[in-house]
């Protein structure tokens, strides 16, 4: 029991890093838009990133940390994780930090109503309670007379929607092929397929551009490691929930930095997405709880 208790500790450590980097992550963002960095060189930057986490790898053992009998799920996954951090960047612009986080945790609610039908799972009466508060939030977020950007919330939404093609390709990768295998592929697939658009979009940019896109680009890549860590210590129903401490971080990131303080309506729907979300993740973490030191993290934003 002590032992149990323990991981959970640690675990619960690492995820709240974990959220910390990510909070860190979406100040950057709002930072480089507003320093005029174009989302496409933010983006390929964050892909570079993750092919440099695995570069050490690459290096020693080759393309054999490729090799996989799933190249065109990997492509899937890669092309998910693209588009994925594409909107979610862009939606930083319109969107104050805590209604773009807030509205990124609307993923879990997507995966839930797509892993019937993708992958044939049940999905039980507790998963589709916390789906349907989590769209009610949204609907209260939105309503009649917001001033919330519709194109940001749009961003923010199409990137909870990609989200699912990271979250559901990863659960049939994960069974089969390691994560520096799938990260490997991330990082080849991100970095390509950003190169292009982050050409075409090139500006002139300053000393200190380049200093914080080289900062994404190293830690963003943390949060996976310091996840699938967090999931290998502790039971997963434990630790999950510390993922949502982000939305705390990143609320006092925007008022800190950017006097950034949201409405009673906001935070009225913040909260029911957010218990929403947590129902779905409590329930699903207890649905896939596999032995200790065999557990696999699910994939999370920037991911």
């Amino acid at each position: 029991m002590h032992q149990g208790v323990s991981g959970n500790l640690r675990g619960g450590a690492l995820m709240a890093i974990a959220a910390v980097i990510f909070a860190a992550e979406a100040l950057a963002i709002r930072v480089m838009t507003a320093r005029g960095i174009p989302v496409e060189v933010q983006v390929f930057a964050r892909s570079l990133g993750q092919l440099l986490w695995v570069a050490p790898l690459i290096m020693a053992t080759g393309r054999a940390v490729f090799r996989t009998g799933r190249p065109g799920l990997h492509l899937l996954r890669g092309m998910s994780s693209l588009l994925t951090w594409g909107f979610y960047y862009a939606s930083f612009g319109p969107l104050d930090l805590a209604t773009a986080t807030v509205l990124s945790f609307t993923n879990v609610m997507f995966t839930t109503l797509l892993a019937g039908p993708v992958l044939g799972e049940r999905v039980d009466g507790w998963r589709w309670a916390g789906t349907v508060a989590g769209f009610v939030g949204v609907a209260v977020m939105l309503r009649p007379g917001t001033t919330v950007s519709m194109a940001g919330v749009a961003l923010a939404l199409a990137s909870a929607v990609t989200w699912c093609g990271i979250t559901l390709s990863s659960r049939v990768l994960a069974q089969q092929d390691r994560n520096t295998t799938i990260m490997a592929w991330v990082g080849l697939v991100t970095s390509l397929g950003s190169a292009p658009f982050a050409v075409i979009a090139w500006v002139p940019l300053a000393a200190l551009d380049y200093v914080i896109l080289l900062a994404v680009a190293a830690v963003a890549p943390a949060i996976i490691w310091l996840i699938t860590s967090a999931y290998r210590h502790g039971e997963a129903s434990a630790i999950a929930p510390f993922q949502y401490l982000r939305l705390i971080f990143v609320t006092g990131f925007g008022w800190l930095f950017f006097r950034e303080v949201p409405d009673a309506w906001t935070w009225a729907g913040a909260a029911v997405i957010l218990a929403g979300a947590l129902i779905v993740t409590i329930a699903e973490s207890r649905r896939r709880l596999p032995p200790p030191m065999s557990r696999k993290s699910p994939e999370g934003p920037g991911n």
